[in-house]
């Protein structure tokens, strides 16, 4: 949730005159976008439903993301057609396509259409932004466990620096720390396989002692959240695909890396639970042991994460400086009051998201409840709604049939997984 990144705002797709993105690039822009340091938190959603359930919820929800991205930029075979919701604005509207989630929302349903989408947005980039917090502050109480500093601790030590990168203009300096954050990532996860076949092949393991379906019915949507969450980045889908060179490709190349992400996202998470067990935590960087090629993956991982989190702050403080500039208009001094405002508004939500961050007490828990509202919300409940909204009257029984148990079924288990995180596994 890192990312609804970066509605954004991302640095690998700012807008560059007469240029846009190839094949190449827009594959790179999706695997940035989508994923995140949710993944990490995979095995232990597979410990909580079980081997199998964890498996078929990833691939379900995979899938699912998969179509309602569909239903806003178009599907691949064209006897599908008349099913992309922004294509159907731009040849209607004489203002032009949608470009944006808000956009569509405003399209949709007028101004409440956008206010409802943005916040939603909004919101969602503050939960990524506060995981970014709790993910840094779990990882580095562990590097320095027996140093008897908190987490919390860890956490306001990082708001001066966040509030220096937050000062800084360009978005584009700051590229390569997130590229630096995924390998990180990947870093990370290889070392977790690792250490899964070492355990595989040595003694005390038993493939019979994995538990393949949870007993507790409640554990399902609780790993279903989490899930959700690592299918970050559904608000650039717009954005994604706008950015591709030959944008008629697209649903295809989406389709093609949603697969191989969701491949890597189950066997990850199968191999991280294989090799701990019932001791999975969560977040799986926290099992591994200590010793310097996993301590320096943590410390990379939040070195980069560190670097990369004004990005996720991007989407808030151009909402928030919009709002300043229509008090402040026509004010270009950098000396000025206007900018003043800016960097202390800048600085303000550094502070507040900290704060919030360093109440949270676990990563998962936090993962799964942002999974299971927000990006609910975002990824299944919006786009089926604006789908029905402006096709519902062309559009055959079956597809509105299925438009509405994707819009149920995202209401019913932000409702259902909200209250069991809430309440606890």
């Amino acid at each position: 949730m890192e990312r609804e990144k970066k509605n954004m705002a991302s640095p690998l797709l700012e807008p560059v005159p007469s240029k846009r993105a190839s094949k190449l690039q827009t594959l790179g822009n999706i695997i940035v976008t989508v994923v995140g340091t949710g993944v990490l938190g995979l095995p232990f959603a597979f410990r909580i439903a079980g081997w199998v359930a964890g498996s078929l919820g990833v691939a379900v929800v995979g899938l699912s993301t998969y179509y309602c991205m569909l239903l806003l930029v178009g599907f691949v075979f064209i006897s599908w057609s008349q099913v992309n919701c922004r294509d159907k604005l731009a040849s209607e509207e004489p203002l032009g396509e949608s470009n944006t989630y808000g956009d569509l929302g405003y399209r949709s349903f007028g101004t409440l259409g956008r206010f409802v989408t943005e916040i939603i947005i909004v919101v969602a980039q503050c939960a990524g932004s506060i995981a970014y917090f709790v993910f840094i502050g779990q990882n580095l109480h562990s590097v320095f466990e027996g140093q008897n500093i908190s987490m919390a601790s860890f956490i306001f030590m990082l708001v001066p620096v966040e509030i220096g990168l937050a000062w800084i203009g360009s978005l584009s300096a700051l590229a390569p720390f997130s590229i630096f954050a995924d390998v990180c990532n990947v870093l990370a996860m290889g070392i977790v396989v690792k250490e899964d076949v070492q355990r595989a092949f040595g003694e005390g393991f038993s493939f019979g002692e994995r538990t393949a379906i949870t007993s507790n019915i409640g554990g399902l949507p609780f790993a279903a959240g989490m899930a959700v969450f690592c299918f970050e980045g559904f608000g650039m889908t717009l954005a994604l695909e706008n950015s591709m060179q030959d944008r008629r490709k697209f649903p295809i190349l989406l389709a093609q890396t949603f697969g191989g992400i969701t491949l890597v996202y189950i066997l990850f998470g199968f191999c991280g639970y294989m090799a701990f067990g019932e001791e999975t935590r969560d977040i799986v960087t926290l099992n591994l042991p200590r010793n310097w090629s996993s301590l320096s993956v943590q410390v990379g991982l939040c070195v980069g994460l560190a670097f990369t989190l004004p990005i996720m702050l991007h989407p808030i403080n151009e909402i928030v400086e919009g709002k300043l500039k229509i008090i402040f208009r026509n004010n270009n001094d950098s000396t000025g009051p206007g900018n003043i405002c800016i960097c202390i508004s800048r600085a303000i939500v550094v502070v507040g998201l900290a704060v919030i961050a360093s109440f949270v007490p676990e990563f998962g828990v936090f993962a799964s409840f942002v999974g299971s509202t927000l990006c609910a919300m975002l990824s299944f409940v919006l786009p089926a709604t604006f789908h029905l909204k402006l096709l519902g009257s062309s559009l055959p029984f079956w597809r509105k049939a299925l438009d509405f148990i994707v819009l149920f079924s995202g209401l019913f288990f932000a409702i259902y997984g909200t209250y069991n995180t809430i309440v606890g596994v």
